[in-house]
């Protein structure tokens, strides 16, 4: 795969949000892409990081990263980049 494949056709930021919106963002988004397409998601809720990659592997979406990173003041953010199937 090449990093032209992994440049996102839509960034979702969920920083801030709770389950289940986070997932319910990322649905629509899923929804509204082609089959392809990457959807960058930022988040702060801990349960995204077992409800996006449940949601990749029910629905047949490919996760392609899936990381927890430290924002600006040493909180932890998770970043995915999922492949809509």
């Amino acid at each position: 795969m090449s990093v032209q494949d992994l440049t996102p056709h839509i960034q979702l930021n969920t920083r801030g949000l709770r389950c289940p919106e986070p997932v319910m963002m990322l649905h629509q988004a899923i929804r509204k892409s082609q089959s392809g397409d990457v959807v960058e998601v930022f988040a702060t809720d801990n349960s995204t990081s077992w409800d996006i990659p449940k949601f990749c592997a029910h629905l047949g979406h490919e996760l392609l990263l899936q990381e927890e990173l430290l924002d600006a003041d040493g909180k932890k953010e998770f970043h995915y980049l999922i492949q809509k199937g």
